[in-house]
């Protein structure tokens, strides 16, 4: 898996992924309107690592052998200015392995190159594929009401000197 910037191409699957209804359900999160997903992905497009230290950012999943995007990797805060990953793919790509090889790789990119000491990440506990992923390589710390998408969340976390100690889990 490659995660990169987006670029004018990757727009229409881009829209895809925030306007599909059975991909945001197990976020969930009602879906965008098509002028909404747009502007998002304008915000988004181009973005460089300086954007990622800095602000919510979402970039591209592509297969290393394709140039089509299986997915969307974010790069996020939480309301503890916290760093949080986030990942969703398309459809066609889910229970492949992408989202635990891609939470790998972001956790690497968030400690190595970000430099971050502490990485968070929010899941819809009913959300059974991605549960499954962050409990193999992250903590879960606890759980709360979404008053956004109206679910219960868990909240888990890794921290760096736990990930160096580890490295054979990653």
């Amino acid at each position: 898996m490659i995660v990169k910037s987006l670029e004018k191409a990757d727009k229409e699957l881009f829209v895809e992924m925030f306007t599909d209804p059975k991909i945001l359900a197990g976020i969930p999160q009602k879906p965008f309107t098509e002028i909404e997903a747009s502007e998002r992905f304008d915000r988004n497009l181009n973005l460089t690592v300086s954007n990622l230290k800095s602000q919510k950012c979402t970039c591209g999943i592509f297969e290393k052998r394709t140039t089509e995007m299986v997915g969307l990797a974010l790069f996020l805060k939480n309301e503890h200015d916290e760093s949080e990953l986030g990942y969703r793919f398309r459809e066609k790509f889910w229970n492949k392995g992408y989202g635990t090889e891609t939470t790998k790789g972001m956790l690497a990119y968030y400690f190595n190159i970000l430099k971050t000491e502490k990485v968070t990440a929010d899941v819809n506990i009913t959300n059974s594929a991605s549960v499954k992923i962050l409990n193999k390589l992250m903590k879960p710390i606890y759980e709360f009401f979404n008053e956004r998408d109206q679910c219960t969340d868990r909240r888990y976390v890794l921290l760096k000197k736990s990930w160096l100690q580890d490295p054979l889990q990653f």
